[in-house]
């Protein structure tokens, strides 16, 4: 092998021409509330696939539905997979933990590989494995961080470490940029379609970047509370889906759908001089 070149697992052996899951009239009822209504949604074998859709809209729902967290009716299948759950890593939107905590970053993905507690120590055999999955998510310098002390973004890296750890054929992340910056959410991104491509999985993930999705996702699924379109970026994310999902008043801003008489600044101190002197 050549020096700093990490093995990577080898992709699982795929049915081509079926799609990884499908959703079936998967519906979810939290507190009497319709969260998901009949969803009947296709995630093909080998893609980036994204949820969108505006808050509250199920798509994390849709997620824990499929991870066995939350109850449903409908069905839920893994034709690509041979109809067998496949090995499915899964990165949190959110990771709540005491950051006081003395756990470095090795010693918090050990626990996925070793069963005796840490304080008889970390083997370097588990040490050695934590570095590789670290280095597969380009985070080797974090072996001996302070977990507490990392930013957002490395959070997110070591999180994902920790979901490749299961050698996913599946892997499904809830809002993967969330407390990322600007610039670390392309890289984050980027990070993830090499992984993809080398690993061999299938990226099921939830996001409310559109511009990220239109630049990542190779399937969309345009979620609110049913499934309202689907299917790849350029022909689901329209402007009239987009405003059946998220509204008529959802952030894209059209300078030719802006009435020419409020098109500027109504403020005062906008107006022109010779109004104001007028008015004086």
């Amino acid at each position: 092998m050549e020096p700093n070149k990490v093995a990577v697992a080898a992709p699982p052996v795929l049915c081509d021409s079926k799609p990884a899951l499908l959703f079936e009239e998967v519906t979810v009822v939290r507190g009497g509330i319709p969260v998901l209504d009949a969803v009947r949604a296709t995630v093909p074998i080998g893609s980036c696939t994204a949820i969108v859709g505006p808050n509250g809209s199920g798509k994390t729902s849709l997620l824990l539905a499929l991870l066995g967290e939350l109850s449903h009716q409908g069905q839920i299948s893994f034709p690509g997979y041979g109809g067998e759950r496949p090995r499915i890593g899964y990165v949190p939107q959110r990771f709540t933990f005491d950051r006081g905590l003395p756990l470095t970053v090795g010693e918090f993905l050990a626990l996925g590989f070793q069963t005796r507690p840490l304080w008889f120590g970390v083997s370097p055999r588990v040490q050695k494995k934590a570095k590789t999955m670290l280095a597969q998510v380009q985070a080797e310098h974090l072996l001996r961080r302070r977990l507490g002390a990392l930013s957002g973004g490395e959070l997110q890296r070591v999180l994902l470490a920790l979901a490749l750890q299961q050698e996913p054929e599946l892997l499904v992340l809830d809002e993967p940029a969330a407390g990322v910056d600007f610039q670390g959410e392309y890289v984050f991104c980027d990070l993830l379609d090499n992984l993809r491509c080398s690993w061999g999985f299938t990226q099921l993930m939830v996001s409310h970047d559109l511009p990220t999705v239109t630049h990542h996702a190779t399937h969309v699924i345009c979620l609110n509370h049913r499934v309202v379109a689907e299917g790849p970026p350029q022909r689901v994310l329209t402007p009239e889906n987009l405003s059946a999902i998220f509204g008529l008043h959802m952030g894209m801003v059209s300078l030719k759908s802006m009435p020419m008489a409020q098109a500027g600044c109504t403020a005062p101190c906008c107006q022109p001089q010779a109004e104001n002197t007028a008015d004086a």
